[in-house]
């Protein structure tokens, strides 16, 4: 029995090691390009977000074997293209921050490549499945959504975070500038003052009659 429980856990986390994700950074006037072979008929899913980096937006590019465009769009935060392949061959998908002149941005996808297989691949389907390879599934589909959760935080943490760092820069710099300001002024004052109350000496001159 437990060698039973031993292999079902396997299979359900072997299960989720599909999928492509990865989180790079693109440096301003830049242009980042990946390549994917897939089959034709295979579904797949482009999902990417803009984690940090100026008003966190990017351009996006799908291009399939023979460069014609499937997906495109201008200066997207986040987004999500599903599509299934008309042809064999190696896809193309590019991240393009072109448009920007100084500013760096951190960009995540996940490129999903066909569906999650059985987790039961020798399984014959005519057949119900046990209680115990019912609950198996159950919490395999449970797994996938957490981790597609955690994901998801991460990521809001992640440009949360961001946005609170520069917050936090921009009000350092305008403290800094207060202060500044404020020491000139009350230099000025108490100069100005000063000037006031010095003693100035006067010279008088008589006019001949």
């Amino acid at each position: 029995m437990y060698g039973s429980i031993r292999v079902l856990l396997a299979q359900l986390l072997c299960g989720l090691a599909l999928g492509s994700e990865l989180t790079f950074e693109l440096p301003d006037n830049a242009k980042q390009c990946f390549y994917e072979d897939i089959t034709i008929s295979t579904k797949c899913t482009l999902e990417f977000q803009v984690v940090t980096g100026g008003h966190y937006d990017v351009d996006c590019r799908l291009e399939d074997p023979d460069g014609i465009v499937l997906y495109k769009e201008m200066k997207k935060q986040y987004d999500s293209f599903t599509f299934n392949a008309a042809k064999n061959g190696t896809f193309k998908f590019c991240f393009s921050n072109e448009f920007s002149t100084f500013t760096h941005k951190t960009v995540y996808f996940d490129f999903q490549v066909g569906e999650d297989p059985p987790l039961f691949p020798n399984e014959n389907r005519v057949t119900a499945l046990t209680q115990m390879e019912s609950a198996c599934v159950s919490i395999h589909e449970a797994l996938k959504s957490v981790i597609d959760y955690q994901t998801h935080f991460r990521l809001r943490e992640a440009q949360g975070r961001s946005r609170a760092e520069d917050l936090n820069t921009r009000v350092a710099f305008w403290s800094i500038g207060e202060a500044f300001i404020l020491l000139v002024v009350s230099i000025s004052q108490v100069v100005l003052l000063r000037s006031f109350f010095s003693d100035r000496k006067t010279t008088t001159t008589r006019v001949g009659s």
